[in-house]
């Protein structure tokens, strides 16, 4: 028989139970006093009276009305609509609240220290005792891993990478002229310092232009499946500390990302380009080389952004360009389609 529910203990490690005190404090919240013993997590309409489950999207505010859950992490606001027999966690951030929650009841798993026999250790290597290498995995001669660190099965770690500690890499990840911080989680496929494309062309073909840089993952960046970061150049590619990858991105060489930029899946990054701190791209959008794109602007699924963006600047379509702009000219248009009609 399988397992339904959230978090399936045939892949998933649960804690507790934990009293609801512990809950609340986690959350960072306010809660009513009672005592209460929490046993895992759930989704509002599926929690039982032992589980713990949260309503951030007020378009479910119906079924926070008719749930059975022991306790429920909300906004204030909301307070009022939860059930008698469920105590109300109390925050006014109540989805980072349940990402703190979560985390409780499923913690990330720790490494299990050592080598695994069929992991190929070149001479000149650092592994901290601490860390975990799993099976397949190749460390190339000077590469240092730090204290914590959990590296996944046919996993790559190229001559001289630098990882820092408590870092997660999954498997089949290649890792090559990189520098890693604190924290950066790089998940299973992903493809970090290779050559960017970079060449000169010729009345004979194309020469090749030597990449020289590195890439510089700052504390906390997470990097998803199959994106590919190149190596710079002329200078270093970073990505800046606390910012999000998503699943199949593609980073140029040279690229800069400040600190806690979000970049979904699909998007393409042409080199040399700068993104300020807290930037956030849509999927699939395309950013041509060479621009700067302010801090705190944000780029809507699939445009293609061909100039620099000021600061907190919302562009959308291809060419990019304001918002309202945008959807001023989708306005004319359907006019014009009218009429002809």
């Amino acid at each position: 028989m399988i397992e339904t529910g959230l978090g399936s203990p045939r892949f998933f490690r649960r804690t507790g139970p934990h009293s609801l005190n512990l809950v609340v404090s986690t959350a960072g919240g306010f809660g009513d006093g009672r005592e209460l013993l929490l046993e895992g997590v759930a989704p509002l309409q599926t929690a039982g009276p032992h589980e713990v489950s949260f309503l951030d999207n007020r378009r479910y505010a119906s079924a926070l009305d008719q749930t059975s859950a022991g306790a429920v992490v909300v906004h204030p606001d909301m307070a009022a609509r939860v059930p008698r027999a469920t105590a109300a966690i109390l925050t006014s951030e109540p989805y980072a609240a349940w990402a703190r929650v979560a985390a409780l009841f499923y913690p990330v798993p720790t490494p299990c220290p050592g080598v695994h026999p069929s992991a190929i250790v070149a001479d000149g290597v650092h592994i901290d005792p601490s860390t975990e290498i799993g099976p397949l995995c190749v460390i190339e001669t000077g590469a240092e891993i730090g204290p914590g660190c959990r590296i996944g099965a046919c996993t790559v770690v190229g001559s001289g990478v630098i990882i820092g500690r408590d870092c997660r890499i999954g498997a089949h990840v290649t890792l090559s002229y990189a520098v890693l911080g604190a924290r950066v989680y790089v998940y299973s496929g992903a493809r970090i310092g290779q050559e960017g494309f970079g060449f000169a062309s010729t009345t004979s073909g194309f020469l090749s232009i030597p990449q020289l840089g590195r890439v510089i993952l700052e504390d906390d960046v997470e990097v998803g499946a199959n994106t590919t970061v190149d190596r710079g150049s002329s200078r270093d590619t970073v990505i800046g500390a606390g910012s999000r990858l998503d699943n199949l991105v593609q980073i140029g060489h040279n690229v800069v990302l400040g600190r806690c930029c979000v970049v979904v899946a699909q998007v393409g990054i042409s080199g040399s380009t700068v993104l300020e701190d807290f930037v956030r791209v849509g999927g699939q959008a395309a950013m041509a080389g060479h621009l700067r794109i302010g801090r705190g602007s944000e780029i809507g699924a699939q445009a293609g952004v061909i100039s620099d963006i000021a600061p907190g600047t919302r562009v959308l379509g291809s060419p990019a360009q304001p918002i309202k702009l945008f959807f001023r000219q989708i306005a004319m248009l359907k006019k014009i389609a009218k009429r002809k009609n």
